[in-house]
């Protein structure tokens, strides 16, 4: 793959993000567990970016959400939610995902940056961004999950709460 060209999302039509995604994951992706986390919101514009091929056609996309980790006291801790990372299926392995990445971690504000959390392969996104199950034993999410792969990247990870529960951030 030559250099990815990223541009925002927000500058794509919604139905070929939609395509992508079906293409990338499959149809039934909105019963998955990340749906529920994020239920009712809409993605955060500033942070989430598409991946286009040497031809100009969309290869890739990359969404971020505004989530909140609620304590047992209720008290809520927002976050921003990474994913998903989709790339066509023939793409796959080129680097788009990697570049997504980049751009989305990258547009986060450095001097307050909030706690970012994911669904993904540990030993990848902790390998590339610092994403680690470390701190999210006790969180739970609204539908089935792999704890293992519940990951969160955090400056100082002291702030995180021990135990909550994931949910869209509703303020």
């Amino acid at each position: 793959m030559s250099e990815a060209k990223i541009i925002p999302l927000e500058s794509v039509d919604p139905q070929l993000i939609e395509r992508l995604l079906d293409e990338a994951f499959e149809p039934g992706r909105h019963k998955r567990t990340a749906y529920k986390v994020r239920e009712g919101m809409d993605w955060l514009p500033a942070l989430s970016y598409a991946a286009l091929d040497e031809n100009d056609m969309l290869a890739g996309t990359i969404q971020c959400w505004p989530v909140a980790l609620t304590d047992p006291k209720g008290r809520r801790f927002p976050m921003i939610m990474v994913g998903p990372v989709a790339v066509l299926p023939q793409l796959q392995q080129q680097g788009y995902g990697k570049a997504l990445m980049a751009a989305a971690l990258g547009s986060i504000e450095p001097e307050a940056p909030l706690p970012q959390v994911m669904i993904g392969d540990e030993d990848y996104y902790g390998r590339f961004w610092g994403f680690t199950a470390a701190h999210t034993a006790d969180w739970t999410l609204p539908g089935p999950y792999d704890p293992a792969r519940l990951l969160v990247r955090c400056h100082n990870p002291a702030i995180l709460p021990r135990a909550g529960s994931l949910g869209p951030w509703r303020s």
